[in-house]
């Protein structure tokens, strides 16, 4: 369900024009190995499923199905944005990230 919401915002933002950036920041399996691969080096965890500038200001979207949870390291790094004069969004939907003016 994330997948097509994420899905959704991407087309939507890339329609709107917004340069932005999708993470996939979730380890993967290997296969060969029988394990996860690493992150790769400095890529925080908790790092927003999508990030664009818009304006001179950092919007940072964290797309969730509707029952989904942010994680402690997402609420943290959430906070840092907001701190920092950024927009967290936790986005369940189009609607959410229209409501922050994108």
């Amino acid at each position: 369900m994330e997948s097509e919401i994420q899905r959704a915002i991407c087309d939507y933002l890339s329609l709107k024009g917004c340069p932005f950036s999708h993470t996939n920041n979730a380890p993967i399996y290997d296969k060969t190995r029988g394990a996860f691969r690493a992150l790769p080096k400095y890529t925080r965890k908790g790092c927003p499923d999508i990030c664009l500038i818009k304006e001179g200001r950092l919007y940072g979207i964290e797309v969730k199905s509707e029952d989904g949870r942010l994680s402690p390291e997402q609420i943290a790094l959430g906070k840092e944005i907001e701190v920092n004069r950024g927009v967290y969004v936790v986005a369940r939907s189009i609607d959410d990230v229209r409501a922050v003016g994108l």
